[in-house]
């Protein structure tokens, strides 16, 4: 008996490792091919590809054509299922690959039809080349079949990729859009709602746009904002319903700054940018150099290094020797909503969600001239919303031509043309010349059309549906100063803010501890603009640690003697061994949170089930005012005093750490833990999931410094480079180049992002060359 279990226990090791082995083989088959010559039909000349330690690829081809066909095959064999998920989230088709549970979010992208629009202009979206684009779109579907296996993650789904169009480069950019631009514009229609039911004094403090941290490229801050006194608002007597305050999003965008010739020891103009967006293994970016002659090139000849889009056949950020560019997220507002009567126009599309393991869903969309109902309201009226991305030539691939910009000039008149999302970009040339320009697609609103709030019958009487423009964009072209940035706040003066309108834009401080580290100097090289985008000093937080402080010292409450023990040396950084900045943000939380449900109570009892949330992203300015001043009128009706407010809030902040053990222990790094991961391990059980992420590290840096770093959300990049000295340039790139978890290149260069160490902006010694034929 013993030797017949023995014999059953041997037989199912085998088949574990028999089954180990298939998977370990299944696995390996979508891994990208890296060596020897591999035919690649429709190129027109043997194209080369080399690949470094960290998997960066350089394509050294004959033509354009044929290097962004070896890329269409490179992104498509490292990347085909992140290219497709891209696709699928702005097109509202993710439920055919993830069934029910992605049905709703479908439904949030499939309302704006952009797939239908993308494919009925489509030739206009391909630019002025769209051979290049069509011959990318053949290399992707080349490299994606000719992989042993499909990639893996389709096998977990059980699910087979479809094949690559054209119009998924496309959608692949308006992606892009639904990442920086929220589809569904929630504050806009939130403070709509607000403004019709709250005192005005109190919508103004709600929609309040500035702060003292303001630090705009043109024009003078906005600054704090006023106080009404007792006889324009009093919460004390407002009928008032709390309610559990939303967290606070990240703000998707970026840093970018840069210096002019002036300011180096050889002329040089120097570009830094670190855009910041949700964080995933493998990287959003993947790094390429791509050479190829081109008479329409300075010299004859393209060489532009930097980071692509897999899906998009064009280097979005980077140096081509002569220009370098980066982009951070303008938050300028792309959208408005426009009330609709009962009786207005519509036209009902039937779009049909196709369903893995389900039966397909019918979702009706209603449309009107504005654009798709999103919301319909008890008496039939509804909310239409205008988008930019919902129209012909949001996206356009003639940006790709920045590859081949001489200079400044001609980089900002490719720029102008630009359909991308809105960004700023600044951009340096080889001359040490530096320059911003509000770049990519804004709308073009009539002059009864306002940006700043809510078109209606009654307001907005003359608005009609306005159409898109790039061109003659605000600039600042030669600064003064020799120095330029932005980072997500406003950068406009008064004039031009309204017409661009307000899309949300950051608190300035972040913005403003840059411009003042630019301004601490008069010669920078390539490390000096890294030190800046590593900056984590909580210059913001420090006045926070001294009301903190005050708040304890006037208290005998032992549970704030704890918490003042904890917090009383002040490193002044978001270090990740520093306690004294996580319980400091942690203060401040719970006393924004006190505040913002006091001032947002009165609208949450007149709207009920109506209301939402805005995003108050300058509720600084607000809030220090009211702390500084300390109206009673403006005092939370749950408090005798700002001191007891302020008592409270301290308290809160000792139980909300000390439930996890002693204060002591609760430093920084161990709550912004990296949570960096595969977008198919959140399907998977924790043991399986783990194979899957980057390292469980703690990180430095937060939200409101130039180190933006939280668990899954941060620089998706850095790039520090000068035009014509690529080779002193430097770069880190979260989660690695390679989708394949088996990937040498799964991951490599992630340890350099963890811990800032430079990495270099060109591909280093070839470690693996693959040479692509022609088929004759």
């Amino acid at each position: 008996m013993r030797r017949k279990w023995r014999w059953i226990l041997g037989a199912l090791v085998a088949i574990v490792l028999l089954a180990v082995l298939v998977l370990w083989l299944l696995l390996r088959g979508s891994l990208a091919e890296l060596d020897g010559e591999r035919p690649l039909p429709g190129l027109a000349g043997k194209v080369t590809v080399e690949r470094d330690a960290l998997g960066v690829v350089t394509i050294t081809a004959g033509n354009k054509a044929d290097a962004l066909r070896a890329l269409g095959r490179i992104h498509a064999q490292e990347r085909y299922f992140e290219m497709d998920l891209m696709r699928r989230s702005a097109a509202g088709e993710l439920s055919a690959l993830f069934g029910a549970k992605a049905i709703e979010a479908d439904k949030r992208m499939r309302v704006h039809r952009l797939r239908t629009r993308t494919e009925a202009h489509l030739q206009d979206a391909l630019g002025s080349d769209p051979a290049a684009v069509r011959a990318y779109v053949d290399g992707v579907n080349q490299g994606l079949g000719s992989l042993a296996v499909r990639p893996w993650a389709y096998l977990l789904l059980r699910q087979a990729p479809q094949p690559w169009q054209a119009s998924d480069s496309v959608l692949a950019g308006l992606a892009m859009y639904a990442d920086l631009q929220d589809p569904s514009n929630p504050s806009e229609l939130a403070l709509q709602r607000i403004r019709a039911v709250v005192p005005p004094a109190l919508y103004a403090l709600l929609a309040h746009d500035g702060s003292e941290w303001d630090a705009p490229l043109t024009g003078a801050p906005r600054g704090n904002a006023p106080l009404p006194d007792a006889s324009q608002l009093d919460l004390r007597t407002l009928k008032a319903a709390t309610g559990a305050v939303a967290e606070d999003a990240d703000a998707v965008g970026s840093n970018n700054f840069a210096v002019a010739g002036a300011l180096t020891a050889d002329g040089r103009a120097i570009v830094a940018d670190d855009m910041h967006l949700g964080l995933r293994a493998p990287s959003l970016w993947f790094r390429v150099r791509l050479r190829y002659p081109d008479p329409q090139a300075a010299g004859g000849q393209v060489d532009v290094s930097g980071f692509s889009l897999p899906g998009v056949p064009a280097v979005i950020v980077g140096s081509n020797g002569h220009v370098a560019w980066g982009f951070t997220n303008s938050y300028i507002d792309t959208a408005d909503f426009r009330t609709e009567p009962a009786d207005a126009a519509v036209t009902v599309h039937e779009e049909r969600i196709v369903v893995a393991g389900s039966a397909d869903v019918r979702f009706p969309v209603r449309e009107t001239a504005w654009g798709p109902i999103l919301h319909t309201h008890a008496d039939g009226s509804g909310d239409a919303l205008r988008w930019v991305a919902q129209l012909p030539g949001a996206v356009r691939m003639d940006f790709a031509d920045m590859a081949r910009a001489a200079d400044l000039d001609q980089a900002l008149q490719i720029a102008d043309h630009a359909g991308i999302p809105a960004q700023n970009l600044v951009v340096g040339d080889r001359s040490g010349r530096i320059a911003w320009r509000l770049i990519g697609v804004r709308p073009d609103r009539g002059p009864h059309c306002s940006p700043l709030g809510f078109n209606d019958n009654q307001g907005n009487r003359g608005c009609a549906p306005w159409p898109i423009r790039s061109d003659a964009a605000p600039s600042l072209i030669d600064p003064p100063s020799h120095r330029l940035w932005t980072a997500n706040s406003r950068v406009v003066d008064e004039a031009t803010l309204a017409t661009v309108g307000n899309g949300g834009y950051d608190l300035g401080a972040r913005g403003r501890q840059i411009r003042d580290l630019l301004a601490t100097q008069e010669r920078f090289d390539e490390h000096d603009l890294l030190a800046i985008q590593l900056d984590d000093r909580a210059v913001f937080l420090q006045r926070w640690w001294v009301l903190l402080q005050e708040v304890i010292e006037h208290s005998d409450d032992p549970a704030l003697k704890r918490l003042g023990a904890a917090s009383a040396h002040w490193e002044g950084r978001a270090a990740i061994n520093s306690t004294s900045y996580r319980v400091v943000r942690e203060f401040r939380t719970q006393v924004l949170d006190t505040l913002t449900d006091a001032l947002l109570a009165p609208a949450r009892a007149q709207l009920g089930e109506d209301f939402l949330a805005p995003r108050l992203a300058q509720l600084e300015g607000v809030a220090w005012p009211m702390l500084e001043q300390r109206p009673a009128n403006l005092l939370p009706p749950a408090y005798t005093s700002w001191d007891a407010l302020l008592a409270d809030a301290a308290r809160r902040t000792e139980a909300e750490l000390s439930t996890q053990g002693p204060l002591a222990h609760r430093t920084w790094g161990e709550r912004n833990t990296a949570a960096i991961c595969h977008p198919v391990a959140r399907a998977l059980p924790a043991f399986a999931s783990r194979w899957l992420c980057m390292p469980a590290d703690p990180l430095p840096g937060d939200r409101d410094m130039p180190r933006v770093q939280t668990p899954s959300f941060g620089a998706s990049q850095r790039m520090v480079v000068s035009p014509g000295h690529e080779a002193d340039g430097i770069v880190h790139m979260p989660g690695g180049q390679s989708g394949h978890p088996l990937s040498p290149y799964w991951g490599a260069g992630h340890e350099d992002w963890v811990h800032g160490r430079p990495t270099p902006f060109l591909p280093g010694k070839a470690q693996h060359t693959m040479t692509l034929v022609p088929v004759h």
